[in-house]
């Protein structure tokens, strides 16, 4: 009788796949988590709706002011004010946007990592697969082999 050699059980002897969200938490800085904080909080209805608010405020005390008009039309001091908030704001922005960029090219190697693991477990079982493969058609054949239906030559 012929012995089927099946493949030596698998060992998983690699490192736990990581939560990218964790490592970059750990990672961060704190003018990196201020960049974030910030980017939520002025990319939200609230800010905008406050602000739009606040602006409109601002004009109609400066064109109904009984007293004291401290930014005349045509509202300069608002318009230094909402250009001094732009110039600010938008390089707060493109820092989350860099971390947002480390952070997607930290999953896009994490997703190549389980990647690489999941093919070799999958060639594994394959491996495994096609050692069955062999065991069963060496049963058969001892099989048909007992019944009568095969020679000795197959």
């Amino acid at each position: 009788m012929k012995m089927i050699k099946f493949p030596n059980p698998f060992s998983h002897n690699h490192p736990p796949v990581q939560d990218v969200n964790v490592l970059l938490e750990q990672r961060s800085t704190l003018g990196q988590r201020v960049a974030d904080w910030v980017v939520i909080a002025i990319g939200s209805w609230g800010f905008i709706l406050g602000q739009s608010a606040l602006l409109v405020v601002w004009i109609l005390l400066n064109v109904l002011a009984l007293a004291h008009h401290w930014d005349p039309y045509p509202f300069i001091l608002m318009n230094l004010f909402l250009s001094l908030q732009a110039a600010y704001t938008a390089p707060i922005i493109m820092m989350s946007q860099n971390r947002q960029n480390q952070r997607d090219r930290l999953e896009a190697h994490n997703d190549y990592l389980v990647n690489q693991k999941a093919e070799i477990e999958v060639r594994a079982i394959m491996d495994h697969l096609a050692a069955q493969d062999q065991a069963l058609q060496e049963i058969y054949r001892l099989v048909a082999k007992l019944q009568g239906n095969e020679t000795e030559d197959d």
